[in-house]
């Protein structure tokens, strides 16, 4: 699906999914090569800058963790010219479509100052993807806050699958985004001669945009780092508990076991067997010594 937008001079063609037709017939019209225009048919599988005399070409990925598709990851490629962006991706990107809803809207009104060429336009566009991927780290951050309160509340087995899928989520963040720093590096060394000189302070406020996302991702998979020892810990904790239980218990029931067969024993010169209410003589000794461990684990203190 093709969409098209303008603005004070600049196009924005918005490629979703697109045909071969469409891809050769948007390529003709802005004079972009053959190669390029085959890239813009299929996803790719990295992250890629070009920059030639007419157009720079980049492939950025994106996380998407809270949309219902296959991929948990979104690519967008842009084309960059003086006069014209193109953007090709293969799925509905919500943060791209909410950006041509307000890009629309500007150029209806005749609003907002966009600058002179499409630079400024992919300058904006890619800080509305980058609050996007905020958005999904907040989601993260959201689910540790659970994790956290319910860690405490007596939840630790339960937990144990919540911290994987966090921790999955947070991989994928970072190994989504991470690669847009070389890419913006390089857009940075070489946008400047391409775009003008003032622009350069824009490519670097984008990778500054980068470093606050990236830094938000760690600082909130150092969290789950915590909250995974503090998790084991309390696991480990309870489970020595319980084996500590299971000890005590068989500390008691050995010993007992053990005089309660002696004193059963039918044999010939048995002291108690015959005499009266010898049963209850049997469970006096048998409470007496239950007691007597009861205060000797307790002074130990092993309970």
């Amino acid at each position: 699906m093709k969409s098209r937008y303008e603005h004070k001079g600049i196009a924005w063609i918005d490629l979703e999914n697109p045909t071969r037709h469409e891809v050769i017939e948007v390529a003709a019209e802005y004079n972009i090569d053959a190669f390029t225009a085959e890239e813009l048919l299929m996803p790719s599988m990295r992250p890629h800058v070009e920059i030639n005399k007419d157009y720079a070409y980049l492939i950025l990925h994106f996380p998407a963790l809270r949309h219902t598709h296959k991929s948990r990851e979104q690519e967008i490629d842009f084309i960059i010219g003086k006069e014209f962006i193109i953007t090709t991706h293969y799925d509905t990107i919500d943060p791209l479509h909410k950006f041509s809803k307000i890009f629309e809207v500007n150029s209806v009104l005749d609003m907002g100052n966009i600058g002179n060429h499409a630079g400024y336009i992919f300058f904006y566009m890619l800080k509305k993807l980058y609050k996007s991927v905020e958005h999904e780290v907040e989601f993260v951050k959201h689910d540790l806050a659970s994790i956290e309160e319910r860690i405490f509340s007596d939840q630790q087995v339960e937990m144990v699958s919540a911290i994987s899928r966090a921790a999955r989520d947070l991989l994928n963040l970072r190994q989504t985004i991470e690669p847009h720093r070389d890419v913006l590096k390089s857009l940075e060394t070489e946008g400047g001669a391409f775009f003008g000189e003032e622009f350069r302070q824009y490519l670097r406020s984008l990778e500054n945009e980068y470093y606050r996302v990236h830094n938000h991702i760690m600082r909130n998979t150092e969290s789950l780092h915590e909250l995974r020892e503090t998790n084991n810990s309390l696991l480990t904790t309870n489970q020595n508990e319980t084996m500590k239980i299971f000890t005590i218990m068989a500390f008691f029931t050995f010993p007992l076991s053990l005089l309660a067969t002696v004193l059963e024993m039918n044999s010939k010169h048995n002291p108690i067997f015959g005499r009266p209410f010898d049963f209850w003589i049997v469970v006096g000794i048998l409470a007496m010594t239950a007691t007597v461990m009861f205060f000797y684990f307790r002074g130990k203190k092993w309970l």
